[in-house]
């Protein structure tokens, strides 16, 4: 369970496809600091640390996993955000992600208004229900609010310091990114139907 509050960011150093899977080598300020099987999030998707060496974690992505976000996506080099796993004892300052990424969307638009960002995202319409104005969703991640909600689209806003420290500054129109709904609206869409 994580909070979508991104404490650093990884470069992927390395990539080895093994069967269906893919294993990801990537080096970071935290990989040194991890432990074996600690839950890790890596761009919004829970994955568990394998091996830990020279400040540099590897981590395994299955088959499911590559097809429903955008790791199969991953590239040598590329920026990724990360966070480690919510602790019971510490205040909730993002909203309950649990590093399961429901789908991806698509940048259809991105604007720098002088000091902030605004970016506009269009998702598969099935996922539709799950979007409210005002409401939380895991993009990357990252903990964002949604607004301007339109059946398949949605806007948010960057402050700055959102901006300089995840890989949302990397995201352009036509760049894909991982999707995260939020659980307890997930749970109460499903009681209701």
């Amino acid at each position: 369970m994580f909070t979508g509050i991104i404490e650093t960011l990884g470069k992927i150093s390395a990539i080895e496809p093994k069967g269906s899977n893919k294993t990801f080598w990537i080096a970071s300020p935290l990989s040194g600091e991890l432990t074996i099987d600690q839950s890790l999030s890596h761009d919004g998707v829970c994955l568990t640390v394998e091996e830990i060496r020279d400040n540099h974690h590897r981590v395994t992505a299955i088959g499911e996993t590559l097809e429903k976000s955008t790791l199969g996506q991953w590239q040598t080099g590329q920026l990724i955000n990360l966070e480690q796993c919510l602790r019971m004892n510490g205040r909730l300052d993002g909203h309950i992600v649990q590093g399961h990424v429901d789908t991806t969307a698509t940048c259809t638009h991105r604007r720098d208004l002088d000091g902030s960002w605004e970016f506009r995202l269009e998702f598969p319409k099935k996922f539709s229900h799950l979007v409210i104005e005002k409401g939380s969703i895991g993009l990357n991640g990252i903990s964002l609010t949604v607004f301007n909600v339109k059946k398949t689209k949605f806007d948010i806003a960057v402050i700055p310091y959102t901006f300089e420290h995840t890989n949302i500054q990397s995201i352009t129109v036509g760049s894909i990114v991982n999707l995260e709904f939020d659980l307890i609206g997930k749970y109460v869409s499903k009681l209701i139907h």
